[in-house]
């Protein structure tokens, strides 16, 4: 199991590393707007597993919907303390 915090730590790295065959870095590279469709699809995703799908299909979505916002975090220069910052 991984935190919120180890998720961002993790991807933190691939990026520092310009990881080739990292999905991460692949995302990255289509900016804000790319990044940004991503979550928008995963947030419907939530909700139609919510509405549809069951308690596990919606926890599944739900973790996707977390990695493309910390990818956006990334894309933005957003960190985990800016955001505690406002919770």
């Amino acid at each position: 199991m991984k935190s919120f915090e180890a998720l961002y730590s993790e991807l933190r790295q691939k990026v520092a590393e310009s990881d080739p065959d990292s999905g991460t870095v692949a995302l990255l590279s289509h900016g804000v707007h790319g990044v940004g469709k991503k979550v928008v699809e995963e947030a419907a995703e939530v909700w139609m597993a919510a509405e549809h799908e069951g308690h596990d299909r919606t926890a599944d979505e739900i973790a996707q919907l977390l990695y493309h916002v910390q990818v956006m975090m990334l894309a933005t220069g957003v960190s985990l303390e800016d955001v505690y910052r406002r919770l």
